[in-house]
């Protein structure tokens, strides 16, 4: 390591700002072994003695030293008495003539996948909104989340020692008994906390069900349109998601029963079908828990946002009218309180507490302890109540403005259709106007137009655009539906 271009390369490596933290030893043990790596030191090449790297690179001999044994207990370099260290002669053959970091203007090499990973690397993800912007949706306010609250429950929560330790898969049991109490209490069900099923997320739960009710390939019915997360999850356990329409009083029981595919499981969002925010009718319910005992089979019901409902009270839950507990009732906090604290839930007949317990255990364990006992205290206090109750104000005067900012400013464009509940806004596009279009148009204008197209499992008829309105103020809205107006022309 003689030539100066090499000592050079050395000093800037262990000059870089990513090694800035460690410790000097350790900065100088990284640098040599990336440039045994990158073939700057070939295989066999003789280092310099400790003393005299010491002495070019302005550290102490023991920084040398100490940065030298680490690299022959890792395998690097060897060292022999009387004869002086030596990079491996095997450890960089295979690399020399190899960039360290492959270009990103190179082509990507194919890669070997299962079918299962073929088929959902060609499907695609789900993308979370990471930030709030006009349009997006799911999304609630957060800037009015009472964290001091929230933060001195979870002080109060952290004093118990066990928090640090492995949880219970199904959940904790004060958070289990909370989400029973408010479930119970609030959407008509009938649960107990032995039959709550704590998880991280809606998503986390319909692929529970997927492994858990389903076999690879077989069929499972699901609402169209639909929840695009809820179809993404079957289809990452290998389902085949058939549709069954929606009218204006949610999902279509004749066409359910009319159903020959051979499923026994279907996934429905009855209090408020998502997108298009029917709610199903009373004597639907009753139809479908009677189609469920018929077959045998399950009822995957969905209540994502049942809380802000803002015109009189929600309609009871199915999972309250099955009296042959054959619904898996489906709940989350991330839009009642904010997306980031990743807790969901479900209410299990007795017969699947065990199994989705195990499967869930088999997945990720559980989920943080000092999360969950943070919410119980936070509803058991009654904040999580008061929480709501504020936000369902907050959400109608958002829906209304909304309504308004759309009619007033693209009446030429979409109709809006006011939703009885939720936190975004189906718009219907007019004859002649092209969804993609629009979506791109919106696109350039840094707006965020979710498409509804996406939703369906065949093309509709109509175009249009579902709006979230709930993490925007008023004059957020409509300062967003301004732009969103110049942009589209």
């Amino acid at each position: 390591m003689t030539p100066q271009f090499e000592l050079d390369t050395l000093k800037i490596r262990i000059a870089a700002p990513e090694l800035a933290a460690l410790d000097l030893r350790v900065r100088v043990q990284r640098a040599l072994r990336q440039l045994i790596l990158d073939g700057v030191l070939a295989p066999g090449l003789r280092l310099p003695a400790t003393r005299v790297l010491a002495q070019s690179l302005g550290v102490s001999r023991d920084t040398v030293e100490m940065a030298y044994a680490q690299l022959r207990l890792d395998g690097y370099i060897q060292r022999q008495a009387g004869s002086g260290s030596f990079v491996s002669p095997t450890i960089g053959a295979s690399l020399l003539g190899k960039p360290a970091v492959a270009s990103l203007s190179m082509p990507a090499q194919p890669v070997s996948l299962s079918a299962r990973g073929a088929q959902i690397l060609a499907s695609g993800g789900v993308v979370d909104q990471q930030s709030v912007k006009a349009f997006v949706t799911g999304l609630p306010e957060t800037r009015a989340f009472p964290l001091d609250v929230w933060e001195r429950l979870r002080r109060q929560a952290a004093s118990e020692h066990h928090v640090l330790l492995h949880g219970d898969p199904q959940g904790t049991e004060p958070l289990r008994q909370a989400i029973a109490d408010y479930v119970n209490l609030e959407r008509g069900a009938r649960a107990t906390a032995q039959q709550v099923l704590v998880l991280s997320s809606t998503r986390q739960a319909l692929y529970l069900c997927a492994q858990v009710l389903a076999d690879a390939h077989g069929p499972i019915l699901m609402e169209d349109p639909g929840y695009f997360g809820a179809r993404k999850a079957f289809e990452m356990a290998q389902l085949q998601v058939v549709p069954v329409p929606v009218d204006a009083q949610g999902l279509c029981m004749a066409s359910l029963r009319a159903d020959t595919s051979g499923a026994n499981t279907v996934y429905v969002t009855p209090s408020h079908q998502y997108p298009t925010g029917a709610t199903l009718a009373l004597e639907r319910r009753l139809a479908l828990t009677a189609w469920a005992a018929e077959r045998q089979g399950w009822i995957i019901e969905d209540d994502y946002d049942s809380q802000f409902h803002y015109a009189g009270l929600p309609t009871a839950c199915v999972q309250g009218l099955d009296t042959q507990q054959r619904t898996i009732y489906l709940g989350t906090f991330a839009k009642s309180l904010y997306p980031g604290l990743r807790i969901g839930y479900m209410v299990l007949p007795p017969a699947l507490v065990k199994p989705m317990t195990h499967a869930r255990s088999i997945l990720d364990g559980h989920t943080p302890q000092l999360d969950q006992l943070t919410l119980a205290r936070f509803i058991a206090d009654g904040h999580f109540a008061a929480h709501v109750r504020a936000m369902r104000k907050v959400y109608a005067v958002r829906r209304d403005a909304m309504a308004h900012a759309v009619q007033r400013h693209l009446p030429h464009m979409v109709a809006a259709q006011l939703p009885p509940g939720g936190l975004q806004m189906p718009c219907l596009l007019h004859e002649g106007r092209v969804e993609l279009d629009t979506i791109r148009l919106a696109a350039q204008a840094g707006i965020v137009l979710p498409g509804l197209s996406r939703l369906y499992a065949t093309p509709p008829a109509r175009g249009g655009w579902l709006l979230g309105f709930a993490a925007l103020t008023p004059h957020e809205i409509d300062s967003g539906i301004v732009r969103l107006a110049r942009a589209l022309g």
